[in-house]
C-alpha cells in the first residue's frame, strides 16, 4: 500500500518550519484548513507530532509543532518509500517513452 502523501508533506513541513500555521500548512499541501487539521490530528494521535501552545505568546492560539523521535523515524521510513515509488514510476515512464519513440521511428519509415 502507498502511503498518505499528505502525511508525509505534513511531516517534512513540520520538520523545516515547527511554528508554521496551519493555513500555511494547507497552501503548502495545496488542501483545505480542515483536510490540513484533520491529517495534522492523525499524525498526533499516531504519536508522531507533539503540539505545544506558547503559553507566554500574546497570541494564545499559535502552537509549535515537533515530530517525536517515532515521527522522525516514521518520516525517514516514508522518504525511502516514496523514493522506490517514484523511481519505479520514472522506470515505467523512461520505458513507455522508449517504445513511444521506436513506434515513431517505425512509422515514420512505413
Amino acid at each position: 500500500m502507498f502511503p498518505d502523501p499528505h502525511h508525509y508533506k505534513l511531516l517534512k513541513l513540520i520538520e523545516a518550519n515547527p511554528a508554521i500555521q496551519q493555513r500555511e500548512m494547507a497552501k503548502a499541501m495545496g488542501v483545505s484548513l480542515g483536510k490540513a487539521n484533520y491529517c495534522l490530528q492523525a499524525l498526533v494521535q499516531k504519536g508522531l507530532v507533539k503540539m505545544d501552545n506558547f503559553r507566554r505568546a500574546d497570541n494564545k492560539l499559535a502552537y509549535s509543532y515537533l515530530l517525536t523521535p517515532t515521527g522522525i523515524e516514521e518520516k525517514a521510513r516514508l522518504t525511502v518509500s516514496f523514493l522506490k515509488h517514484k523511481v519505479a514510476e520514472y522506470e515505467a515512464i523512461r520505458n513507455e517513452i522508449e517504445e513511444l519513440r521506436r513506434d515513431a521511428e517505425r512509422d515514420a519509415t512505413v
